[in-house]
């Protein structure tokens, strides 16, 4: 679980993070981290961080996020043939997924980019991990109001490649960022930022938006749960703010 692997910050953040920087690239600590967002369930504060905007503000790892069952598997190998550190963070509330895969890809992670999952003309959604499920679910949502949205998953956030989304968002002039972190310097902050840089005032139909957690600690309560956890209908709530 993400929560335990803090005992673990020194070595990762310290040492395995900066080890080929210190020695002017002669040496590479090849290692992969697997993180686990393990939420819900009553489990609490101290069981249910996503702490992967902590991970993805460090230079020297490589921090992955897959969404869907073939970058699960995808991305792992991946990370594990990447000769630097990644941290390979995956989100409990996925493990259902279910799917066909194609044959194994070995990937090369430093060429891995955000990727469109489904096209659309009005307003951009951008998400990561689970988050990326509930966008692929709030379009459905919104395709029933006639409402076309470009979702975009960015599975890498460590270095994050943001040209695909600025390209959809000049197309559609409208973002809305889902992130199942905190909002205070969370990745929607970057996301949004980066937009902003790149992106003329004059193509932003509307303020980007953000679906986030609160900042707050989680809690235990099953119903304090289901207010404190996005769901697809705040993700439709935020697109037709957005659209409005």
């Amino acid at each position: 679980r993400m929560d335990f692997m803090l005992y673990a910050m020194d070595a990762i953040v310290n040492q395995a993070a900066k080890w080929s920087h210190m020695v002017g690239g002669h040496a590479n600590a090849g290692v992969t981290v697997r993180a686990i967002i393990n939420r819900g369930g009553e489990q609490g504060a101290q069981h249910s961080q996503a702490l992967h905007a902590w991970f993805a503000h460090v230079p020297g790892l490589r921090v992955v996020m897959p969404a869907t069952v073939a970058d699960a598997r995808d991305l792992l190998i991946a990370a594990v043939l990447c000769p630097d550190p990644v941290v390979y963070i995956d989100d409990c509330w996925l493990y259902n997924l279910e799917a066909e895969l194609p044959p194994i890809r070995e990937l090369e992670l430093s060429s891995i980019t955000p990727e469109c999952l489904r096209m659309g003309s009005d307003i951009t959604i951008v998400a990561a991990g689970f988050s990326t499920k509930l966008a692929l679910e709030a379009r459905q949502e919104l395709a029933s109001q006639n409402i076309s949205a470009e979702v975009i998953d960015l599975r890498v956030l460590n270095p994050l490649c943001t040209d695909p989304i600025i390209q959809s968002v000049q197309k559609t002039g409208r973002l809305l960022v889902v992130d199942g972190g905190w909002r205070t310097c969370g990745l929607s902050a970057e996301v949004i930022a980066s937009v902003a840089e790149q992106v003329s005032p004059r193509v932003l139909k509307r303020p980007p938006g953000r679906v986030t957690l609160p900042d707050a600690p989680a809690p235990t309560s099953r119903l304090l749960e289901e207010i404190y956890y996005p769901s697809v209908a705040t993700v439709v709530a935020a697109a037709r703010k957005i659209l409005a």
